[in-house]
């Protein structure tokens, strides 16, 4: 005999179009950061958006691949960059008080 759950709903899977992940995934590529777009979108969190990212770009070919690669690099890059100068504007500062 089979168990059932009693007084408990049963839960169904979302499906997402083709087109909605696109899309999504298209936010995440433009620089929305995952929860902030998993949270517009009302999806459960960006875990989903991550998988959906990597489908997408691993369809696409080795080109998306390398050009989502070096997106991240330079986002790496770039947050380095805004760092030094964060510490440059700080010495700054503190050398201009003194002089």
């Amino acid at each position: 005999m089979p168990r059932t759950r009693k007084g408990k709903a049963r839960r169904t899977r979302r499906t997402y179009s083709e087109e909605f992940k696109q899309e999504a995934v298209q936010m995440l590529l433009d620089g929305h950061s995952a929860p902030s777009v998993a949270e517009r979108l009302g999806l459960a969190g960006p875990n989903l958006l991550y998988l959906w990212k990597k489908q997408i770009l691993h369809r696409a070919g080795p080109a998306a691949q390398t050009l989502g690669s070096r997106v991240a690099q330079l986002e790496d890059e770039l947050r380095r960059v805004e760092r030094e100068r964060d510490i440059l504007k700080k010495a700054l500062a503190i050398l201009s008080r003194h002089a």
